[in-house]
C-alpha cells in the first residue's frame, strides 16, 4: 500500500493560521487522505517497510521536514528538503490567491476564470518542484504533489 493514512501538520512556534489557512489546511488533508500515492524507495540497500505510512510535516531549522512512519509508529525515514526552491513558488502563489479571492467579490466570471488558470499553473510549478525535491526520497503523483504543496504553503506562511 503505497499510500498516506494519516498526515498531521506540526506547527508548533508558529503563528496561528487565520481561518482561510486552517481551512485550506483541512481541505488539503481530507483531499490528500482520500486519494495519495506515496511511495518510499529502499534506501542505503535497506527495505523499507511497506505502508500506509503517517506523514508529519514540520519546518525545523528553516528546513521543510519529511517524518514517516508506518501506521504502528516504526518509524521509515525522516527527510529535510531546504525551502530555498519553495520561497519565490509560494510567495508567487499566495499573491495570485489574494487576487483570486479579491476578484470573486468583485469582477465577472471570465476575469476570475484567468486569474483562477494563473492561480492553478502556480500550483502545478509548487507541485513539479516537490516532485523533484523528493526524487530518490518519496515517490509521489502529481495530484498527491499539488495537496502537498499547498501544505507546504500553509507552513511556509506561519515559517
Amino acid at each position: 500500500m503505497s499510500r498516506l493514512s494519516q498526515v498531521e501538520i506540526d506547527d508548533s512556534g508558529l503563528p496561528p493560521p487565520t481561518p482561510e489557512i486552517e481551512q485550506e489546511r483541512k481541505v488539503a488533508i481530507f483531499d490528500l487522505l482520500e486519494d495519495n500515492s506515496f511511495a518510499l524507495p529502499d534506501r542505503d540497500g535497506r527495505k523499507i517497510p511497506d505502508g500506509p505510512y503517517h506523514l508529519n510535516l514540520a519546518i525545523r531549522d528553516r528546513r521543510l521536514v519529511f517524518d514517516v512512519k508506518t501506521e504502528k509508529s516504526q518509524d521509515v525515514g525522516e527527510f529535510h528538503l531546504s525551502l530555498g526552491p519553495f520561497r519565490q513558488t509560494v510567495k508567487d502563489y499566495f499573491q495570485i490567491c489574494e487576487s483570486y479571492f479579491d476578484a470573486v467579490k468583485k469582477l465577472p466570471p471570465s476575469q476570475i476564470e484567468a486569474i483562477d488558470m494563473a492561480r492553478r499553473g502556480i500550483h502545478n510549478e509548487g507541485a513539479r518542484v516537490l516532485q523533484e525535491r523528493l526524487e530518490g526520497k518519496a515517490e509521489i503523483d502529481i495530484d498527491t504533489a499539488r495537496r502537498l504543496f499547498t501544505l507546504i504553503c500553509v507552513l511556509h506562511w506561519g515559517g
